[in-house]
C-alpha cells in the first residue's frame, strides 16, 4: 500500500452501522406486533360477548330484577374487564366476568343505585332463551328472588340458575362454602314461603333445593 492510500484511509470517516436506525426498526416492529395483539384481543372479546352475552344478561336481570338495569350492569362489567382481556381470556373468562358482574351489582346495591319500578319481563337477549314455563310463575319467581337480601339473591342465581357448585359459587362471591350453604338454605326457605308453587327440583324452570 502506498503513502497516498494510507493518507486516504486515515482521512476517510469510519462508517459503522447506525444504532439509531436499528432501534427505529425495532420500534416499528413492536408497533405492528402491538397492533396485531390488540386486534386479536378485540376479536376474541367480541366473539365472547356474542356467545355468552345472552346468558350473562340473564344473570344480570336475575340480580337486578330490571331489564334496563341489567343491560347497564352487563355493559359496565364488560367495560371493566375489556382492558384485561388479554390476560383473562386464556383462563376461565366466563367465570371471571360472572364474578365481576356479581361484585359490580353488590357495589351498586351498597350505593342504593336501584330502579324505582322493576320491570316484570325477562330481557330477551337475541331471543336466546325462554326462562320459565308460565308467565305467572315467571313473575312470582322474579319477584321472590328480587325480595331476597343481596347476598342470598346472588347465591340463588349462581347455584340454581347458573348451576354452579357450592365451591364455584363461594369462589365467585369470595366467601366460604359454608356461607354459601347457609345463605342458600335461608333463601330457599324464603322462596318456598313466597312462591305459589313448591320450590323443588327443576333446573332453570324452578329453584331446586340442596
Amino acid at each position: 500500500m502506498g503513502e497516498g492510500d494510507e493518507t486516504m484511509n486515515r482521512g476517510a470517516p469510519n462508517r459503522d452501522p447506525d444504532p439509531d436506525s436499528d432501534r427505529c426498526g425495532d420500534r416499528e416492529g413492536d408497533r405492528y406486533a402491538d397492533r396485531d395483539r390488540y386486534a386479536d384481543r378485540d376479536r376474541d372479546f367480541e366473539a365472547f360477548v356474542a356467545a355468552r352475552g345472552p346468558r350473562l344478561l340473564r344473570v344480570a336481570w336475575l340480580l337486578t330484577g330490571d331489564a334496563h338495569l341489567a343491560e347497564d350492569l352487563l355493559q359496565t362489567t364488560l367495560a371493566k374487564v375489556w382492558p384485561k382481556w388479554h390476560r383473562i381470556s386464556g383462563e376461565r373468562p366466563e367465570a371471571y366476568v360472572r364474578k365481576a358482574l356479581v361484585h359490580t351489582h353488590a357495589s351498586w346495591w351498597r350505593r342504593r343505585w336501584r330502579g324505582e319500578v322493576p320491570h316484570g319481563e325477562v330481557p330477551d337477549a337475541a331471543g336466546s332463551f325462554d326462562a320459565y314455563e308460565s308467565v305467572d310463575l315467571e313473575q312470582s319467581l322474579a319477584a321472590a328472588v328480587r325480595a331476597l337480601p343481596v347476598r342470598q339473591r346472588a347465591v340463588v342465581v349462581l347455584r340454581f340458575f347458573e348451576d354452579l357448585s357450592v365451591e364455584d359459587t363461594a369462589a365467585t362471591l369470595g366467601c366460604a362454602p359454608g356461607t354459601v350453604k347457609s345463605q342458600s338454605a335461608k333463601a330457599l326457605l324464603a322462596l318456598r314461603a313466597a312462591l305459589p308453587v313448591p320450590v323443588e327440583e327443576g333446573g332453570e324452570r324452578g329453584v331446586r333445593g340442596g
